[in-house]
């Protein structure tokens, strides 16, 4: 998307969100939603436009984990960390991914088709180990399982 586009989603989420009450938290869930991410290089203008600093922006987008300061893969896996599923075999599941894929936690691999993002639980103790990969999640997750995943996504079967 080129920075025009980019810069017209960030003004236009300021736009229709500005006179709310507690506007911030809108406008960023806004660009995210558009763009897939909140450019860094317009922190800036979501700060002048309602008068916070750019480190009070800055924060808020780095306090909250679905907020992403940089553009993602086109597909997103989440690898639980909780008690549970390190329990159950979550750190060879964890190793597994990052050696799959070649990068480690908030990297994308090289054609720009998966991310890799630490959580720290999805909700599905019972079942663990769990994954997440964009809005589905799996759980009893084997390492062969994993590899299975990652090589559908690979093949756009996912």
């Amino acid at each position: 998307m080129i920075a025009n586009t980019k810069q017209q989603a960030v003004l236009n989420a300021i736009e229709e969100n500005k006179n709310l009450e507690g506007p911030l938290l809108p406008i960023l869930h806004r660009i995210q939603n558009d763009l897939g991410h909140i450019p860094s290089e317009h922190v800036g203008d979501i700060a002048n436009a309602l008068n916070l600093s750019r480190a009070e922006v800055h924060g808020v987008i780095t306090f909250y984990h679905s907020f992403k300061s940089e553009a993602h893969g086109k597909h997103i896996i989440e690898v639980c960390r909780a008690e549970s599923c390190q329990a159950k075999g979550g750190r060879a599941i964890e190793a597994a991914v990052k050696a799959k894929l070649g990068i480690d936690y908030e990297q994308t691999t090289s054609d720009g088709a998966i991310t890799l993002e630490p959580v720290y639980c999805l909700g599905n103790c019972a079942c663990s180990p769990a994954i997440k990969i964009d809005t589905q999640i799996y759980g009893r997750v084997t390492e062969e399982s994993l590899s299975d995943l990652i090589d559908s996504i690979k093949a756009g079967q996912h």
